[in-house]
Formats: structure tokens, C-alpha cells, sequence
């Protein structure tokens, strides 16, 4: 047990005459103390580092095989894409075209004259061009009856061109209130007010710029 009787008679004034395997131990302590020091602030940090680097090359390999699958079938999402471009344009020459609105409006009114309804409003106003076409909205108020109005929309749906009629703040009323406890025939008249839009495709010439017919506000 010499080496620890070494420990046990060390001169703390005379550091240069202690025993040379106490030197020994007290350096390879040191050096021990400083590497474990030099560990927790450099090589853990960089530890967190190599974690977070890991999570990330995961992210990565994900967003990748995302990726990737979407590049092989790149071909057939581009060819889908043209068709439904064709297709959209197929549709929207369905429409009526812009030189055609005035004779489409004229064919709506008279639809509605055939059907027996009394037209007292029929007004369009300025047009609000979308991307690929345009809405016209009609300010209308007409009077019928149910069966009147139903045979105009059944007309309407059945003129040349493919004509869409959307309603907003259209309202439909009977034109007299009926008596008290008297219930509503199906021939009583009928009030329907309010604005629809139709609409028609753009071609290259219109610009996509608003114009007033005669007659809109």
C-alpha cells in the first residue's frame, strides 16, 4: 500500500517533491477532468447537432419519395391537365358567344311572352368578365303562375344554345294576398323580382373588358 501512503505524506508547499508516480496520477487526473469538461460543451453540443441533423435527413428522405413519386407520374398528370384544358374549352363554346348575347336576350324574352308571362322589367346591365367568361346580369320582374314560370324555364333550357340562369336576390310573391283562411290556387299570379345572371365564353378579340348594352345601367 505504498502508493497510497505517497497521498497520505504529500507537502501541499512542495508540489516539485512529490513522489513521481503521484505526479503521474495527479496529471492523468487532470487530464481526465479536462476531457470530460471539453466533452459536455463541445462533443455533446455537436451530439445534438448529429440528432438533429438525423431527424432532418429523415424529413428529407420523406419530402423526397413525395417528390420523386410525383416526377414519375409527372407525364400523366400533364396529359390529365391538357385534357381537362380541352375539355373546359369544349364547354365554354357551349356557351353563347359574345356577338350572340343580344339575339340569346331577345330569345329569353320571347320564351317568357310564349310561355304566357308578363314581362313589365327586362333589363341588362353591364357585364363582369371572369377569367374564361363573362356574366351578364338581367334586372327582371315578371308575373305568372307557377306553371307558367315552369314552362318558361323548361323553354329556356331547351333554346339552342346552352343558356344558365343564376338567381340572386330574386324574390317570388303572389301578386294579391289572399283573403284570410283562403288557401293559394295554383292559377293565382305570381310575382318574381329580382336579378339572374347568364352568362358568355370570352374569345381572344373581347379582352376581357366590361360593356354596356342599350338599355343597362
Amino acid at each position: 500500500m505504498i502508493f497510497f501512503d505517497d497521498f497520505k505524506n504529500l507537502d501541499r508547499n512542495n508540489v516539485g517533491g512529490w513522489p513521481k508516480t503521484v505526479k503521474v496520477t495527479c496529471m492523468v487526473a487532470v487530464f481526465a477532468v479536462v476531457l470530460l469538461i471539453g466533452w459536455y460543451f463541445k462533443i455533446s453540443n455537436q451530439q445534438d447537432d448529429l440528432a438533429q441533423a438525423a431527424r432532418q435527413e429523415t424529413t428529407l428522405k420523406q419530402q423526397f419519395a413525395q417528390k420523386q413519386a410525383k416526377a414519375v407520374n409527372l407525364d400523366a398528370l400533364q396529359k390529365q391537365l391538357a385534357d381537362m384544358k380541352v375539355m373546359l374549352r369544349q364547354l365554354l363554346r357551349q356557351l353563347p358567344s359574345k356577338t350572340e348575347m343580344p339575339q340569346l336576350l331577345t330569345d329569353i324574352s320571347q320564351t317568357a311572352l310564349s310561355a304566357g308571362i308578363d314581362t313589365e322589367v327586362f333589363e341588362p346591365e353591364r357585364e363582369i368578365p371572369k377569367q374564361f367568361y363573362a356574366a351578364e346580369p338581367i334586372k327582371l320582374k315578371m308575373v305568372g303562375t307557377y306553371h307558367q314560370f315552369g314552362t318558361f324555364i323548361s323553354d329556356v333550357a331547351s333554346l339552342p344554345r346552352v343558356v344558365i340562369l343564376t338567381m340572386h336576390d330574386v324574390s317570388l310573391t303572389p301578386l294579391k294576398k289572399p283573403a284570410k283562411g283562403q288557401t293559394p290556387s295554383a292559377g293565382q299570379l305570381l310575382v318574381l323580382e329580382g336579378t339572374v345572371d347568364t352568362y358568355h365564353y370570352l374569345d381572344g378579340n373581347d379582352g376581357g373588358k366590361p360593356t354596356k348594352r342599350k338599355g343597362g345601367k
